[in-house]
């Protein structure tokens, strides 16, 4: 039994490697075409991608720029010169008998990604190098049979192998989820996990605290989501713990990931560098670029998370609406631009403040939790704009602003929405004379008598009756803030 007392003697160490595949219309040596999503197996794939004899590879120049782009994202140095390796081994979803990919000398460079934590705190994970890489094809077991398709044989990847910095499962979660959102935000993947176009080796190692040496690592092969990214790191730690704590050693060892059993399960013994036998590729020449170059392709990327963090903790932000703004862009992306409606009125911070919110408690409400909801052609700026008007005006309350709010997000056309909301009876009365007759009726009224009292004798709670009084008397018209305001002068 593994107890809390027992795992706080030790360090949890990790280190991920990501592929990310990256949105080129074609492969990485080969003009077939990219996206294999809903394909027949085999069915988009070259003579190259086969590596029947004699096909020579043409290097994919989107892919470099696309890998450029990612560096920015990564705050890497990009090399000026970089080449490419073959790595040997053997495996029926690799035909050729080597992977194309760059060993010696990777396109990304040094960089560091800033992980933002639930608490406020940041945990900066060093980048070691980003390289260029063909993907291999894919097997597809069948009882006790396998079949190969070859679909995502020369995807163009980059692999981020980041170094060990990240010391808990909850840090190895929030550092995946952020080179989701860096490398969506680039725009250099489609980000479609479900298809694997991004992917986590997590290599996790355990060591008694103040070790001076880590322990042998473990590496938890092909995880494509950011809770199975948690939970197979922390479900690792215990193993090994366990295995250490009955005295034995940990075995240097890739394994799978069972999502139904929540568990991993050995796969074979983790080889060095040494045993792919690198060697520099004769057929692609190196790619050379120039520091002009560079920067004109860096300068098409756009605002990227930590861009956007800052200038909406500028408008009193903090985490949960943050994250949940930037995790909509990405969501929404194609349909609506989420983040770019609250960029148009920033200049004005309370009104920036309101849409931001609005967004995150209605906006992306209504998104996520009614499936029948489509997003429309209205401006929905312009109609959150004229929310916030309305209720800052005290002319609409807030939940009367949420049902306007949903009829008017359905429609095709935008009407006035002050018109529509006063038709609709939505408006609420602030005029002090029409109200304060209301109020009087209420406080003479005999069933008032005792909340009265109470109200007079300092029991401030009752006060919530005598205004649920007047707003039914009011239609739910009333103004609360004045009418509270009213009974109180009275009483």
């Amino acid at each position: 039994m593994i107890t809390d007392e027992i795992l706080a003697k030790y360090d949890m160490t990790i280190g991920i490697e990501c592929h990310v595949q990256l949105a080129t219309k074609t492969k990485l040596f080969s003009g077939a075409d990219n996206d294999a999503r809903d394909k027949s197996p085999n069915s988009v794939v070259s003579p190259i991608d086969f590596a029947l004899p004699g096909m020579l590879p043409v290097l994919n120049r989107g892919a470099v720029d696309l890998a450029i782009k990612a560096g920015k994202a990564l705050n890497s140095s990009i090399a000026h010169v970089s080449r490419f390796d073959r790595k040997h081994y053997f495996y029926p979803d690799l035909p050729k008998g080597y992977q194309t990919t760059q060993m010696y000398q990777p396109i990304i460079g040094v960089g560091v990604v800033h992980v933002p934590m639930e608490d406020g705190s940041i945990v900066d994970v060093r980048i070691h190098h980003a390289h260029l890489e063909e993907d291999a094809g894919k097997l597809i077991h069948n009882g006790n049979y396998s079949l190969v398709d070859l679909n995502r044989a020369g995807t163009p990847l980059i692999e981020i192998v980041s170094e060990p910095d990240i010391h808990s499962s909850a840090a190895a979660k929030a550092y995946a989820s952020e080179l989701y959102r860096l490398m969506t935000y680039a725009g250099v993947t489609n980000g479609d996990l479900y298809h694997g176009n991004m992917r986590f080796d997590v290599n996790v190692s355990v060591a008694l605290k103040g070790a001076d040496k880590l322990g042998l690592r473990a590496e938890v092969k092909n995880l494509n989501s950011f809770r199975s990214v948690e939970r197979a790191a922390e479900y690792e730690f215990r193993r090994q713990i366990e295995i250490v704590e009955g005295g034995n050693q940990v075995i240097q060892e890739t394994r799978g990931w069972d999502e139904a059993k929540q568990k991993t399960s050995s796969q074979r013994s983790k080889e060095d560098a040494q045993d792919y036998r690198y060697m520099p590729d004769a057929d692609i020449p190196p790619i050379v670029l120039t520091d002009s170059e560079i920067a004109e392709i860096q300068a098409t990327v756009p605002r990227l998370p930590g861009q956007w963090r800052f200038i909406l903790r500028q408008l009193g932000l903090e985490y949960l609406p943050i994250e949940t703004l930037l995790d909509a862009e990405n969501e929404f992306r194609g349909q609506i631009n989420i983040l770019k409606m609250i960029e148009d009125v920033v200049s004005d911070t309370k009104k920036a403040k309101f849409i931001a919110n609005w967004t995150v408690n209605n906006f992306i409400t209504l998104l996520r939790g009614e499936p029948t909801f489509k997003i429309g052609s209205i401006d929905y700026l312009a109609l959150e704009v004229a929310i916030y008007e309305l209720t800052d005006a005290n002319k609409l309350s807030s939940t009367n602003a949420k049902i306007l709010f949903r009829e008017l997000a359905v429609m095709e056309t935008l009407p006035d929405v002050e018109k529509y909301a006063t038709d609709k009876g939505y408006i609420q009365v602030s005029d002090e004379g029409s109200i304060a007759v209301i109020v009087d009726e209420v406080l003479a009224d005999p069933l008032s008598a005792k909340a009265v009292e109470d109200l007079k004798n300092g029991n401030d709670k009752v006060i919530g009756f005598l205004v649920g009084q007047v707003m039914k008397k009011s239609g739910g018209k009333a103004n609360p803030a004045l009418v509270q305001k009213l009974i109180r002068e009275r009483i």
